[in-house]
């Protein structure tokens, strides 16, 4: 994962969604040119589903499951990932973590391998950036089954760059950061009472989005009203 640290300063107003807040400064952080990581590639029998409690699917098998010093606490779940091996490049989603890989290697869906390589090689070397998400339409909120307004669990979906934190409007004029899970949902154990809720959400690059009016709504996605800023080419 890219170090926030290491990208040039630059400033953004905050993209407001919904809400009546004044623009307020932030950081951004878009490298320069993407970080290449170096590892190598092997194949599992993948879903769709796994360690980032997304959803499974067969129609969406362009996928992976990151080592576990990238997988960074499932910071970088969701995240779109082009992967370069032997006979070619595959762009993947990241949807799992892979405990025995090494710093640098992802285990891929058969699929994706057979896109860098023979699949009867079983592990290649690869090298490996993070690239935007074309995603469409705005981020959204997915609601644990078993949120309530006194333990409520969020997870952010459909986004074009990795999640770095999740906060919400907990008095007039304060926002409390929610803490993040390895499982990739954000969990504020005592709740964060019956909503609707206004999120601010943070990507590693320094975008944010303020959304107003989110409903609670367990167990379904609840949309939001935009999505993070692309990163100048």
């Amino acid at each position: 994962m890219e170090s926030l640290q290491s990208f040039p300063v630059v400033l953004l107003s905050f993209l407001v969604a919904g809400c009546m807040e004044s623009p307020v400064s932030v950081v951004l952080r878009c490298p320069d040119s993407p970080t290449i990581h170096r590892g190598e590639a092997t194949f599992y029998n993948a879903t769709g589903a796994g360690a980032c409690s997304f959803d499974s699917s067969k129609t969406d098998l362009m996928v992976g499951a990151m080592n576990q010093f990238e997988y960074a606490g499932s910071q970088i779940c969701g995240a779109t990932v082009s992967v370069t091996g032997p006979s070619g490049t595959v762009v993947i989603r990241v949807v799992d973590l892979c405990p025995g890989c090494a710093d640098g290697s992802i285990d891929l869906s058969p699929e994706a391998f057979a896109q860098i390589a023979d699949t009867s090689l079983g592990r290649v070397p690869i090298t490996w950036y993070i690239v935007e998400n074309n995603v469409n339409g705005p981020i959204l909120y997915h609601f644990m089954p078993a949120s309530s307004q006194y333990w409520t669990a969020v997870q952010i979906r459909n986004h074009r760059y990795p999640i770095y934190s999740l906060e919400y409007l907990s008095s007039p004029g304060k926002f409390t950061m929610v803490d993040r899970t390895g499982y990739n949902y954000f969990v504020q154990p005592n709740g964060m009472g019956s909503g609707p809720y206004i999120f601010r959400v943070t990507d590693i690059y320094g975008h944010v989005v303020v959304d107003s009016a989110i409903a609670m709504m367990p167990g379904q996605d609840v949309p939001g009203h935009a999505q993070f800023q692309e990163c100048s080419p």
